[in-house]
This record gives structure tokens, sequence and C-alpha cells, in this order.
């Protein structure tokens, strides 16, 4: 009876090994796929001082889980900088497009105003994510920094229209098409994932010598307890060119 007790505790441990093993390769399988689901991130490297203008708007940012606002005292854009204006220029037109070659983006504009609570407007969750512009930010080409949000992702619908946002590298192009039929072509400077905490206000809405574009999602780590993320995504971009559309 012993012997046969002890093959028993044998197979019983033999069980308890195969099912610890198919267990961890389940839990390997759901961190794997979590992982691939996960949106990337930019370097640490890329938060680099920054001395905003003086000039520079003052009004703090509100954010939320799909994005940054860009301010919520409802004003519009600072009036320019008295440095010399750097680089190209274009008069105002209303942006209708959005395309990012590097991140394989493309993305009619929605416009967005304030909220009755004067916090800015983020696009509406839906399966076809699309991306916004600020209407009280300058159009894209004018002097200043012209603001565009979008989604990471949702629970319902997945990966949105930035979702990739955090991989996007300084040197790359993007353009923005503009309902006077021209498109607007900026190079990325910089891709920087902030605290929503203390995000800089100044450095990405203040006021700047040369047009500028940011990009701005939600990033970082996702807090269970609040449901929403702990940072935000902003690129960094410059108006280098642009053409007929």
């Amino acid at each position: 009876m012993s012997g046969i007790a002890s093959r028993t505790r044998r197979g019983r441990l033999i069980a308890a090994a195969v099912g610890v093993l198919v267990l961890a390769g389940v839990l390997l399988l759901v961190v794997g796929l979590r992982a691939q689901r996960q949106a990337p991130q930019p370097p640490a490297s890329a938060a680099i001082p920054f001395s905003p203008s003086p000039s520079a708007d003052s009004s703090t940012a509100s954010s939320n889980s799909a994005g940054t606002s860009p301010g919520s005292s409802g004003s519009r854009a600072p009036a320019a900088t008295a440095k010399p204006v750097k680089g190209p220029l274009l008069s105002r037109s209303v942006p209708v497009e959005l395309e990012i070659p590097q991140l394989d983006v493309r993305s009619d504009l929605l416009q967005l105003g304030l909220n009755p609570d004067r916090t800015v407007q983020v696009p509406p969750l839906a399966k076809d994510s699309r991306a916004g512009w600020y209407k009280y930010s300058p159009t894209p080409g004018q002097l200043g920094p012209s603001v565009i949000l979008g989604h990471v992702d949702s629970a319902k619908y997945g990966p949105g229209v930035f979702f990739k946002l955090g991989a996007l590298r300084p040197g790359s192009t993007l353009s923005v098409t503009r309902s006077d039929r021209t498109t607007a072509v900026f190079r990325v400077d910089r891709v920087v994932s902030y605290p929503k905490n203390s995000f800089p206000t100044l450095e990405v809405y203040g006021n700047t010598d040369s047009a500028q574009l940011r990009l701005i999602t939600c990033g970082g780590k996702f807090d269970l307890s609040s449901r929403n993320y702990e940072s935000n995504i902003v690129a960094f971009a410059t108006l280098v060119s642009s053409h007929p559309a």
C-alpha cells in the first residue's frame, strides 16, 4: 500500500506541477497580450529643460482620461511675442485633415471648443477614432502653437487615433491639410511624456516665435482606481513648408 500511496502522491505532485506550468503559461500569454496593446512611450531623455517666453499665457491646463485640455480660461491664443519671427508662416485657415505617415495615421479633424465648465472638449470616444483641433488655438501654420487632441485608447473600442503617438520620433514629418487647400508640413522636434499633476502649461501652450503644432494624448501608467492615465504625451512640431493640397 505504501508503494501505491507513494505513487499516488507523486502523481498528484506531477499534476500540480503541470497545473502550475499551465497557469504560468496562461499568465505569460495574458501579460504578453497586454504588453502588445500598451501604447508606446517616448524616451525619458526627451524631457529637456525649457524656458518659456515672458509673455506666454499662464492659464492652467486641466485633464481627463482621454487627453489634456489646452487651458480652462477659454481665452484665445496669446498675442504674438516681440521676438523676431522664425521660419515660414501661413494665413488663418481651419484644418480639415491630419496625416502622420510614420504612424500610419490619417484622420479628419473635428473642431473642439469648450465644455460648460470651461474645460476644453475632447473628441468623442467612438469606433472611428478621430483627432480634433482646438479652435481657440492658432490654425496650423499661423504663429503660435496649434493644438490637436486625440484619444490613446478606450476600453470599448481599443486603440485610438493617437495610440502610437509615443513612438513618433524627432525628424519625422507630418502634415495638416487646411480648408484653403494648402497642406502645412511640420517636422517633429520632440515627443515628451509629462505627469498630469505637473503638466508644463507654458511650455506646451505658451507663445512661440514660429508656427508650431502640439499633438496631445494620454500616456504613462493607467490608474485602475481612478480609471485615468497618469501622464500626457505631447509631440512638439515646427512648420517647415507648405504646398497645394
